[in-house]
């Protein structure tokens, strides 16, 4: 694939996620990851909260990547938001994350999700992707970056 739109899931980008906190932000994209998985909403909650309680999953630079492996799912699945207000996920930098692009792959996949959570990674680590992200103006525009990510890169 030559962007990352095989990961999104239908409808599961949210251009401005009001959360109170970490824990909420995760469960509200769990629930918009629910609706195009077949996965049941708390399953999906659960696992990336326990594996952020192994560790944080801020990039750093505004951005976090919960993720985890889930036991039901046929192929990887992700959800994008901008958070407002930008919430603490522990990054190295101190930094809280307003980007957030949740992960969650089949449990019996691990090199899947791992080349998945690469994917992503090297999207949102350019401070170009970010500056875009943040001033899209609303879904259609994220999701076309979304759509180009990768293939802007090759150029």
């Amino acid at each position: 694939m030559h962007d990352l739109s095989d990961l999104v899931a239908p409808d599961a980008i949210v251009p401005r996620l009001a959360a109170t906190s970490r824990r909420q932000a995760i469960q509200l994209m769990a629930d918009a990851l629910a609706k195009s998985s077949g996965v049941d909403s708390r399953t999906l909650f659960e696992a990336v909260l326990m594996r952020e309680r192994l560790s944080g999953t801020g990039m750093g630079e505004g951005v976090a990547i919960p993720h985890a492996s889930v036991p039901g799912l046929k192929k990887a699945i992700g959800c994008f938001a901008r958070l407002e207000p930008a919430h603490d996920f522990d990054a190295m930098d101190a930094r809280p994350a307003d980007l957030v692009f949740m992960l969650v792959s089949p449990a019996d996949r691990n090199a899947d999700h791992l080349k998945a959570l690469a994917r992503v990674s090297r999207f949102l680590r350019k401070a170009e992707t970010r500056d875009k992200l943040r001033a899209a103006r609303g879904v259609d525009e994220l999701r076309a970056l979304i759509a180009g990510a990768v293939r802007s890169d090759a150029a």
